[in-house]
């Protein structure tokens, strides 16, 4: 073998090592990406716990009714970033509203989203038993014009015991902070035990009574 063909060889080899390490540093960045995505998720997963450990702590031992949806409303504030809160309750044939506005204004609150709820659209909403966005509580009858409404992001969060409809809370801030599918889901996971509490409260009151 001369010359020549040694180092034609040579640079075969050599290019495809440099091949080899280029699918092996993309590999390594794939691998890295998915460790750094799972991790994201497991901190996102630990603080959902914590957030729900923290709120079921906090409301353990509440027997007043409006004590239990203020302390409730003053957590999920702190969840989602200072919203407001407002819980719709089914009370007999209609509802009650309990009402925690934010420290942070916006335009709407001159009129009240909550003034938009009828009782028609209270009631497909509690039936519905899902989380529902500001697009599906016009299409189960709130009032006023959706496009008058693009200044806030807007969601309700079921409350139901036994497979009965206890309410719902309503949360809503300012789109320029869009409501996220994380903060959903944290309030949707602390909804259950909040709905017993809300019963119990209930059933306490009456029995006090």
């Amino acid at each position: 073998m001369d010359h020549k063909q040694r180092q034609k060889r040579i640079r075969l080899l050599v290019g495809r090592l440099n091949e080899e390490r280029k699918k092996q540093a993309k590999k390594i960045d794939i691998l890295c990406n998915d460790l750094i995505a799972e991790h994201r998720e497991f901190i996102k997963r630990l603080d959902a716990i914590s957030f729900g450990w923290h709120f079921y702590e906090t409301i353990t031992g509440i027997t007043e009714l409006n004590s239990l949806i203020l302390t409730a409303s003053k957590l999920i504030k702190e969840e989602t970033g200072d919203a407001n809160v407002t819980f719709f309750l089914r009370q007999g044939e209609g509802f009650e509203m309990h009402m925690f506005k934010s420290t942070e204004p916006i335009l709407l609150e001159k009129h009240g989203l909550e003034n938009c709820f009828t009782a028609e659209a209270v009631d497909a909403i509690c039936k519905s038993n899902k989380i529902c966005i500001l697009e599906d509580m016009f299409a189960m009858g709130l009032a006023g014009n959706l496009n008058c409404l693009n200044e806030i992001s807007a969601a309700t969060i079921p409350l139901s015991q036994a497979g009965l409809s206890v309410g719902f809370i309503l949360i809503y801030r300012s789109s320029q902070e869009k409501l996220t599918a994380d903060e959903l889901k944290s309030i949707a996971v602390i909804s259950p035990g909040l709905s017993r509490a809300i019963t119990s409260c209930r059933s306490f009151c009456h029995s006090a009574n």
